[in-house]
């Protein structure tokens, strides 16, 4: 068993060597940060059982860094440690009790909570006032010199001058995280996806494009031309003191922020001193939950002992200090093996690519598929089955493929090529129409198309048949019981017991619901039709311009155009889909099986959002999505999908999109909280 140990503990520290060389020289890591935390961890736990394993080399005892041969080395004249991790509430339970046992009985501890920012250590040096010397951690002692490029972040000072009048020290070391904001790293990829389009156009290798804002930042900083640097939209926290000669006695932590906050350095303002360790986890708790909140991105906390005299006591280890630790997230990002690529086909003949995967957990859950988009986007990231890839999952958003992991890539995997004929029975043509960016299947029998269709008629979002989802409906169609949706209305309780799985009770429960699903409002039955183009927000207009499906179904197509919300587009699509037989056809099904034509529910509400755009995102607590728009257009206003000029107020719960709210921040729309949002909707204004 020892023997194994001891070969295991040298393949960790070979593994951990190797992986800490592509994370931080040379910015093109080849496994998630969580994978490489498990690979310290496993070897800490090795180090624990078998304390002889331990040297002055092991990289428990080491900080993970080092420099490359394109800067000049820098030594730090006060070692940049690393700081231990916390991967759950236990383990940082575990901390706050060592913290507390090595100071003395009568102490009281605080601690200085900040969010972990997911970018690049640096040290920043001014010497009477200027900035002279910008370094990274490197390995804890020795740095990269990076001044020109860390000159070009507008953020950081060039000069020292305090806003109280206090006076400039001779030296002054600030450290804090160089990191690039979301938006300038959407802006980033953005730019490099588009030069791959016209490398790939003109034959040439696409450049690799970054897969997460760290490594974009990372390798932004470490590009020769400062120019280049200037460019990316980096920023900066700054977080910590290192060397001071000539400035004042600090005694604690917050008060030497202060003292940046005086001369001009960003500090987070999401920093708090707190008084137990109950908070502490409070406060992680806290931003793990609302981390898309930001529009920069965080990996965890850093918590703190505020009181510097303390920190003294508690001193550190060979890599560390004891008198901190960074509790981290569940990770958001793993890499995994690409099995294979597949293709699904919707309602309206769309295809869309999607990746199957070596399980992983991921985001709280179990990946197994993930999106691809379409054939650009598969061209561009240059995905392939055999690739190892990484996976990323941020909350409720659905998985997705960042890319491929180029050093893992083996030897002779061909690109994937799309597809020409549809999965299905009929095998139908794949065709890609003009100025489009999805494939279609242009056969109209699609089986894949006809259960596609009848799953979105039952869906939330359309006639809200609750029981009726995928599986059942598979089951349906393989029975030959539904050729169109209009055949759900004519299922019997005999019929649904000869599917695998239904017993009487769930038979009798599904054809209620089904029943129920006859007196929809008239929108919910225009979008349950699943007409290219017309989504929930039109649908509302038509029904409020026409108050019926017949007269919709007359309607010329200018008719239907000149409806506020319509237009040419989803008129056109209109016009066409009522001309088809077969569609017809379900109707009169609908007809005659009761459903009706002509609910459309008049609100008696007051009209008091009639001109004002409220856009909702993320889960609130007394409403669900569709139960907040609808509260908004009854009272005359309008539910956006997105944030605009237009925006009256931007409405956010749990998990929001984050692009939402930096878009909203940019152009200075007011962001209510669900209360904010009662007061919207009782009163017609924004709460003072």
């Amino acid at each position: 068993m020892k023997e194994d140990s001891i070969q295991r503990h040298s393949e960790l520290v070979t593994l951990i060597a190797y992986h800490r060389q592509r994370y931080y020289q040379d910015a093109v890591p080849e496994i998630s940060d969580a994978e490489y935390d498990e690979l310290e961890s496993e070897l800490r736990d090795l180090e624990f059982a078998f304390p002889e394993l331990i040297t002055a080399q092991s990289p428990s005892q080491t900080v993970g860094g080092g420099v490359t041969e394109t800067f000049s080395a820098v030594v730090h004249r006060v070692p940049m440690t690393s700081l231990d991790n916390a991967m759950d509430a236990d383990e940082l339970v575990a901390w706050g009790e060592r913290v507390l046992k090595g100071l003395p009985s009568d102490s009281i501890v605080n601690f200085v909570c900040e969010l972990k920012i997911d970018g690049l250590a640096m040290s920043i040096r001014y010497e009477d006032g200027a900035l002279v010397q910008a370094a990274t951690r490197g390995d804890g002692r020795i740095g990269e010199d990076v001044t020109a490029n860390v000159a070009t972040i507008a953020v950081i000072p060039a000069t020292l001058i305090s806003a109280s009048g206090a006076s400039v020290p001779q030296v002054l070391e600030v450290r804090g995280e160089v990191y690039m904001p979301i938006d300038a790293f959407e802006k980033f990829k953005a730019f490099k996806e588009g030069e791959n389009i016209v490398r790939s156009a003109a034959g040439k290798k696409a450049d690799p494009v970054p897969v997460n804002p760290r490594n974009a930042g990372a390798g932004s900083l470490r590009q020769k031309d400062a120019t280049v640097t200037a460019g990316r939209g980096l920023a900066f926290w700054s977080y910590q003191l290192g060397e001071v000669i000539g400035g004042p006695d600090f005694t604690s932590h917050d008060s030497s922020l202060e003292f940046l906050r005086d001369f001009s350095f960003p500090v987070n303002p999401n920093i708090e001193v707190v008084e137990s360790l109950a908070q502490v986890i409070e406060f992680c708790q806290k931003w793990q939950k609302d981390r898309h909140l930001l529009p920069y991105e965080i990996d965890g906390v850093a918590i703190k002992v505020n009181d510097l005299q303390q920190r003294e006591t508690l001193g550190f280890t060979a890599r560390a200090p004891r008198w901190a630790i960074a509790f981290k997230f569940p990770p958001e990002e793993r890499t995994t093996l690409l099995k294979d690529i597949q293709i699904s086909v919707g309602r309206t003949g769309r295809v869309t690519p999607f990746a199957v995967l070596e399980s992983v957990f991921v985001g709280g859950s179990n990946v197994a598929m993930a999106t691809l988009h379409n054939e650009d986007q598969v061209r561009l990231k240059d995905v392939r089955p055999g690739d190892t890839v990484t996976v990323r999952k941020a909350g409720d958003v659905i998985p997705e493929v960042v890319g491929p992991v180029l050093a893992l890539r083996p030897d002779g995997l061909e690109p994937w090529v799309f597809p020409s004929v549809c999965p299905c029975p009929i095998k139908g043509e794949l065709l890609r129409p003009e100025g489009e960016v999805n494939m279609r299947c242009v056969e109209t029998d699609c089986p894949s198309q006809r259960d596609q269709r009848i799953i979105y008629f039952a869906s939330r979002g359309g006639m809200d048949i609750e029981g009726l989802g995928e599986r059942t409906v598979y089951q349906l169609s393989d029975a030959a019981l539904v050729g169109d949706p209009g055949d759900i209305y004519s299922l019997t309780v005999e019929q649904l017991l000869t599917l695998d799985g239904f017993a009487q009770k769930g038979a009798e429960k599904l054809v209620v619901a089904i029943d129920g699903s006859k007196t929809r409002p008239l929108p919910k039955l225009l979008t349950a039709l699943g007409i290219k183009h017309l989504g929930p927000g039109a649908s509302e207009a038509l029904a409020t311009a026409f108050g019926n499906l017949d007269d919709i179904m007359d309607a010329t197509e200018d008719d239907l155009a000149t409806v506020d919300g319509v237009g040419g587009v989803i008129a056109a699509s209109l016009i066409s889909w009522f001309a088809k037989s077969e569609n017809k056809t379900f109707i009169e099904k609908m007809r005659a099986a009761g459903v009706e034509f002509g609910n459309v529910q008049i609100s008696r509400l007051p009209q008091n959002l009639v001109g004002k755009n409220i856009v909702v995102t993320g889960s609130l607590i007394d409403f669900d999505r569709e139960g907040a728009e609808r509260a908004i257009k009854d009272r005359g206003g309008k539910s956006p999908s997105s944030v605009s000029k237009k925006t009256f107020a931007v409405v956010v719960g749990g998990e929001p999109g984050a692009s939402k709210l930096i878009k909203a921040e940019e152009l200075g729309i007011p962001i209510l909280d669900e209360l904010g949002f009662q007061h919207v909707l009782e009163t017609g204004e924004l709460p003072q």
